[in-house]
């Protein structure tokens, strides 16, 4: 049924493939090492990326200017643009959209808006909207009130906060 040739050729691709593989093997290791030992053994890097974590700089925390110091200087104008991003959920026409409207906010006591249903951490939380206390709570607000329903992310940039507080301010009770 089967020749000489053909067991041959068959034999040959065999070892053929065999030998790929065995390369592969060998060039993947050349990449990657890793140690097939028991448990003692480390498992040793063919290359490293330099993260810089050793450097030292993580320890280092450059403090920019304080909030007092951004806020004082808060453009009104630039906190408009900011406040493209609360739209969505909030008015400054007195009336309530998903959220509370915020037209007089900055001085207001928190929750007091009377016909809106707060979360109840907000209902419990107390307090007025401070300058200080908006800003701490739109940078994260889930992390300065826990269990408020607010969804928003929150404002990392401190600059993008004092101009939105600012933009606010115009808008008095």
């Amino acid at each position: 049924m089967f020749d000489t040739m053909t067991i041959t050729k068959a034999g040959g691709a065999l070892c053929g493939s065999l030998l790929i593989f065995l390369l592969a093997k060998w060039a993947g290791e050349g990449l990657y090492h890793v140690s097939a030992g028991g448990h003692g053994d480390e498992v040793v890097q063919a290359y490293v990326i330099d993260t810089g974590a050793d450097d030292g700089a993580a320890d280092v925390v450059v403090e920019g200017p304080s909030f007092e110091e951004v806020f004082a200087a808060a453009d009104a104008a630039k906190g408009e643009r900011v406040w493209g991003k609360c739209r969505a959920c909030h008015k400054l026409d007195g009336g309530n959209g998903t959220g509370p409207h915020l037209d007089g906010v900055v001085g207001r006591a928190i929750a007091a808006v009377g016909e809106f249903g707060y979360s109840s951490a907000m209902a419990e939380h107390g307090g007025d909207w401070t300058p200080e206390a908006l800003n701490a709570f739109l940078e994260n607000p889930k992390g300065w009130m826990p269990g408020t329903k607010m969804s928003f992310a929150g404002l990392p940039d401190v600059e993008d906060r004092a101009n939105l507080i600012a933009y606010l301010e115009t808008f008095g009770g």
